[in-house]
């Protein structure tokens, strides 16, 4: 039953490592296969693998006082319904279980490589281009009447389905059932943007041209999200797996290991921080360059390595200015753009309405049901695109404290982990803890402006990476007999 177990642990692992930068359906079986293979192993006769750590008080603490929140939430029914995403946590404890020093070196490996992997796709679309680029809508159609598409706008899904082409448009549409509403994905003034699109008819479908729209081709002005549709969430996992690329290629070149690994390793930091340059997103743009230099004041590194690592760090962020002045609105670039008004405005809203019920907060997504209530601005519903606004506004005050208790811990494991391992002969160990610590600052950088912390799949990768910084450092004091 322990061998059993400890297969489809392995199993899992990789399947997570492998899914972990792409899809949060890929993550969760991946992780499932690795609860069940623990859970095998257990009843096997296997200790449960689990290490007493300073961050589980905070983290208990957090969890029961969000449980508290959501009972007295505005909306309870919503509220307790999001304890299952709050309770991800748990996967932290079942990790530990599972990784070995080894295999988590292996896995950030595997991890990097598909990361790299998709950014070259994404790269790749651009280039290609994607969807179909509206030069004209005519007059009196259906996608006039009932969307606001206008001239530059691109469509690239109609009814969950990718198109390239008008005629592909007019067939999804003809293929639509009468009186069926066909939801449109949207690329408009360089954000992506979901419609509920337009309720097709008989005598739509009889339409010569259905769509009613004039194209040439194909838009390249959108922000890459590699294999995912979120670029949000693309560009924070790889803020945090760009760090232990560079982790590992300046504890290899400290080492003098062979030239092509370090190349290797540093070739994925450049690849991966082109990515996120890719994507248009400022801010994680802002915490990968963080991050690395958090690296590399921690780091021994050469005068030559020094001006290297910083001279590509400014080549990133000029990329990535000229992404965002290529792909987004105008103004984007001074932030002086909607979505920062808007981002500006929601944030402000809620800090104000903290003061209203700053115990236990308002309740985990009730706002979804009292938007305008409240006074926030704009027709949708979205959160406040901050991590610390967010808990405080959602579970109070108090919650907001728990979090940041949890995560000076998280950080003061990590840091204490890359000094064990800083002088050790095992590049791996160094490597993987050294660019833990980036990637944590990286993260709780781009959480001061972005809800990253309520991203289930940035989440889980917080949590794999907690439970290897324990590995590493219960592994580092057992063998200097602390």
């Amino acid at each position: 039953m322990r061998r059993a177990g400890a297969a489809v642990s392995l199993v899992g692992l990789v399947a997570h490592a492998v899914a972990a930068p792409h899809s949060i359906a890929g993550a969760w079986i991946g992780l499932s296969l690795v609860t069940l293979g623990w859970l095998l192993a257990l009843l096997g006769g296997a200790r449960t693998g689990v290490r007493g750590t300073r961050l589980d008080l905070p983290l208990w603490l957090l969890f029961n006082w969000t449980i508290l929140s959501a009972i007295l939430s505005y909306e309870p029914r919503i509220s307790l319904a999001k304890l299952a995403l709050a309770s991800n946590f748990l996967i932290f404890y079942v990790l530990q279980a599972a990784l070995t020093r080894r295999a988590a070196v292996l896995l950030a490996a595997l991890m990097i490589l598909s990361a790299s992997a998709g950014v070259l796709w994404g790269a790749g679309e651009i280039a290609i281009g994607r969807g179909v680029l509206v030069e004209e809508v005519r007059a009196g159609s259906a996608l006039s009447s009932e969307t606001p598409l206008r001239a530059g706008d691109a469509v690239w899904r109609v009814g969950g389905r990718r198109v390239s082409t008008v005629e592909e448009i007019d067939a999804r549409i003809r293929e639509a059932t009468a009186g069926e509403r066909l939801p449109l994905s949207v690329i408009t003034r360089g954000e992506h943007a979901e419609w509920p699109g337009l309720v097709v008819t008989e005598e739509l479908k009889r339409d010569t041209s259905p769509s009613g729209l004039v194209s040439r081709g194909p838009t390249r002005r959108f922000r890459a999200s590699g294999w995912t549709r979120h670029y949000e969430t693309f560009a924070e996992l790889l803020q945090i797996i760009a760090q232990l690329a560079l982790g590992f290629a300046l504890a290899a070149h400290a080492r003098s290991r062979p030239r092509r690994l370090v190349l290797i390793a540093a070739t994925a930091f450049a690849l991966l921080g082109m990515g996120i340059a890719l994507t248009a997103m400022r801010t994680v743009l802002v915490a990968y360059t963080f991050g690395a230099f958090v690296i590399l004041v921690r780091a021994s590194l050469g005068r030559r390595t020094r001006l290297a690592l910083v001279g590509w760090l400014a080549a990133a962020v000029a990329a990535g200015a000229l992404a965002v002045w290529a792909t987004r609105a105008g103004g984007a670039l001074m932030f002086q753009d909607d979505s920062a008004t808007l981002r500006a405005q929601v944030a402000r809203t809620a800090v104000e309405r903290v003061a209203v019920h700053p115990f236990f907060g308002h309740g985990m997504d009730a706002v979804k049901r009292h938007w305008h209530e409240w006074g926030f601005p704009g027709t949708d519903a979205v959160h406040t695109h901050s991590t610390p606004i967010q808990l405080a506004f959602d579970r109070g005050i108090p919650a907001l404290i728990l979090w940041l208790w949890a995560m000076a811990a998280l950080w003061t494991m990590a840091a204490r982990a890359e000094r064990m391992w800083r002088d050790a002969d095992d590049a791996g160990a160094h490597g993987l803890t050294l660019g833990a610590t980036g990637a944590l600052a990286g993260f709780l950088a781009s959480s001061v402006v972005n809800y990253n912390f309520g991203d289930s799949e940035v989440a889980l990768l917080l949590w794999w990476l907690a439970a290897s910084i324990v590995v590493f450092s219960k592994d580092r004091s057992q063998e200097s007999g602390v």
